[in-house]
């Protein structure tokens, strides 16, 4: 689940669809992002509010655990946002960046440990950090690559 934002959001969106994996979430009311509306083609449900932080709450409230995915190793804004709200919901998470080694190897054990059956992907959008969907798609193939085996 994501919340359709440009960047991780729609990186993680896209990767699920293109391995015919079930994938959703909750997005501003508006289906508001970044770069205009949101396609229509990404099964997101619309909060009652416009508000980003409301989305980023209600995706972490409603999955088992969440990812943090980010090219800085600091995280900031909504991204940190995220991480608060997943202490206030006490989910497992992970913050993964871009100078992490072995992050497919993290994500299958946080997924394996904690028996999650729906995950949030969350990071920054495109605009912040233009090279964090590239980061996510390649960490999500690694990670499927290692589930196969």
């Amino acid at each position: 689940m994501s919340g359709g934002q440009t960047g991780a959001d729609r990186a993680a969106l896209d990767w699920a669809l293109a391995h015919s994996l079930p994938c959703g979430g909750w997005c501003p009311k508006g289906r508001k992002a970044e770069d205009g509306t949101i396609n229509t083609k990404y099964a997101l449900t619309e909060c009652p509010s416009e508000s980003y932080l409301q989305r980023t709450e209600w995706n972490v409230r409603d999955s088992d655990a969440t990812i943090v995915f980010s090219i800085a190793p600091v995280l900031a804004g909504g991204s940190e946002k995220t991480v608060e709200f997943v202490k206030r919901y006490n989910r497992p998470y992970l913050h993964l960046h871009a100078g992490e080694k072995d992050a497919a190897e993290k994500l299958h054990s946080l997924i394996a440990e904690h028996q999650v059956k729906t995950l949030n992907v969350a990071g920054p959008r495109a605009s912040e950090e233009p090279n964090v969907g590239r980061f996510v798609t390649e960490t999500l193939d690694r990670f499927l690559e290692l589930s196969i085996h």
